[in-house]
């Protein structure tokens, strides 16, 4: 069977990867791919990123079915096109994307149907924006309303900062048409984690939970990314807590957008807030698997992944069940010079050891021209490293990180931290 997965970075080359392991599986296209996809030989990388070429693609080749990694595709209506062409694809339609594309639309849903989330307003004009949080006083959260590559969110600690997230997405035009709404909300406090369930004709499988790091510094300091790394599973979801999610937050959700003519199908990703008397709310709603989140729980998943996909996109996803190595799998992430306000392209990247039984790297933003790898982006690699223990596995991971070189390469050291807490 020929299968494609849509996208380029580290998560399409850990859902690649694992695809690839397949025995049913005769070639998986990445498109575009990666320097990383570009090096497998059981992978191959297709220079396209235009839906309409990619529905072409996928039907000349006889594509099985697809599987989009990213938001963009998603929010751009590509799960629509191609179900229009009779082709299978793992992915929510454009109007249920509207989960992840507009934090409007989200927390709306949300209020509508009773999901716990944060209190929130929602503005165009700055003048009213600013003095809601001269109202509200900091810590507050401001959010740029579309889709911003994990930099539409800024955690004010103060006023100051609130202010000029505002006037930097609504006055400046820093983020475009995604910040030409914002929405305000109050700031949660906890411990957050990431729960990622597979959706299909109402049915949900939820995948093993984990835990990512957003903040560029060791200890949560410095800015916000798109994460700097992930574990799983994370401690912090017990049982109960698993439960409760499904309950409270997940199946509402699913049954909400059935409410609302919006049926969902693909993954659903519910980033949660913790409270210290462990109780869950949702910060955000993503229509997609988790970057990096993905690398660790790929490393983990121990079923086929072709037929659990397979399962998806021929309407049996209820009669899956998964089967995860018991391990734990940390990931750090190493980015460019420069991440996430600037990060510098075309430095050479050395050293990244071979993958082992209990250690792989993932590549995101890197590219291979004339043999040589290069960085192309702000999060260039995943490191993963497996073992019984998280002190144990970011052992590993770390010292695969130590051997691999590019210039102003740059990663947190303390990737876990909360769960060695636990």
């Amino acid at each position: 069977m020929k299968v494609m997965v849509v996208g380029s970075g580290g998560r399409e080359h850990a859902l690649a990867w694992k695809l690839a392991q397949s025995p049913k599986v005769q070639v998986v296209y990445v498109a575009p791919g990666n320097g990383g996809t570009a090096l497998d030989k059981r992978l191959q990388n297709v220079p396209v990123t235009d839906p309409q070429e990619l529905a072409d693609f996928a039907q000349r080749e006889g594509v099985y079915y697809t599987v989009v990694g990213p938001e963009a595709p998603l929010a751009a209506g590509i799960v629509d096109l191609f179900r229009a062409r009779g082709l299978r694809i793992f992915g929510p339609t454009r109007a249920a994307a509207q989960l992840e594309s507009s934090k409007d639309f989200a927390k709306a849903f949300m209020h509508r149907h009773g999901i716990p989330t944060a209190a929130y307003q929602t503005f165009s004009d700055a003048g009213e924006a600013h003095a809601y949080l001269d109202a509200q006083g900091a810590p507050i959260v401001i959010k740029a309303d579309g889709l911003a590559a994990g930099k539409g969110v800024v955690v004010a600690t103060t006023l100051e900062e609130a202010h000029a997230a505002v006037d930097m997405m609504l006055g400046d035009n820093k983020l475009g048409d995604a910040g030409a709404r914002v929405v305000i909300e109050e700031f949660l406090e906890g411990e957050e984690a990431s729960f990622i369930v597979m959706v299909e004709g109402g049915h949900v499988l939820a995948l093993a939970t984990s835990q990512d790091h957003k903040r560029l510094q060791d200890g949560d300091a410095g800015p916000n990314t798109g994460g700097m790394g992930a574990y799983s599973p994370a401690p912090v979801v017990t049982p109960a807590l698993h439960a409760r999610v499904l309950r409270e937050i997940i199946v509402p959700t699913v049954r909400g957008m059935e409410k609302d003519g919006i049926p969902f199908t693909g993954f659903l990703y519910a980033g949660l807030m913790i409270d210290k008397d462990g109780n869950p709310r949702t910060l955000e709603f993503n229509c997609r698997m988790g970057d990096p989140e993905t690398q660790p729980i790929m490393a983990r998943l121990k079923t086929d992944l072709f037929d659990v996909m397979e399962s998806a996109v021929t309407g049996k996803l209820d009669q899956v069940v998964l089967d995860w190595d018991r391990r734990t799998a940390l990931g750090v992430v190493i980015a460019a010079h420069g991440y996430p306000d600037a990060p510098r392209k075309g430095d050479t990247i050395t050293g990244i050891p071979a993958d082992t039984e209990d250690s792989v790297t993932f590549h995101a933003g890197t590219t291979l021209a004339d043999g040589t790898l290069l960085t192309t982006g702000g999060r260039v690699l995943c490191v993963v490293g497996l073992a019984d223990t998280v002190k144990a596995a970011q052992r590993t991971a770390y010292a695969a990180v130590s051997q691999i070189r590019f210039d102003g390469m740059q990663y947190r050291t303390d990737i876990g931290y909360r769960a060695i807490r636990h």
